[in-house]
């Protein structure tokens, strides 16, 4: 993860947002595997809660994030 939270980035976890956003149209987010709530409210999240959004859409691993392309 990417330490774009300053001096206290601990505290902190990176977005999984790729930039390919599909939550005005569907309840889970191609792109990245959150829910329409989960997207909206991440700045607000604990970053408990945010690390339990990544393990469980790291688990899934349905989301445009988890396709390897290469």
């Amino acid at each position: 993860m990417s330490d774009d939270f300053g001096s206290n980035a601990s505290e902190n976890v990176d977005s999984p947002c790729i930039g390919i956003c599909s939550t005005l149209f569907d309840d889970v987010c191609k792109g990245c595997g959150r829910t329409i709530l989960e997207v909206s409210h991440w700045v607000a999240m604990t970053p408990e809660e945010k690390k339990s959004v990544w393990v469980r859409i790291t688990q899934e691993g349905t989301a445009m994030r988890f396709n390897n392309s290469d």
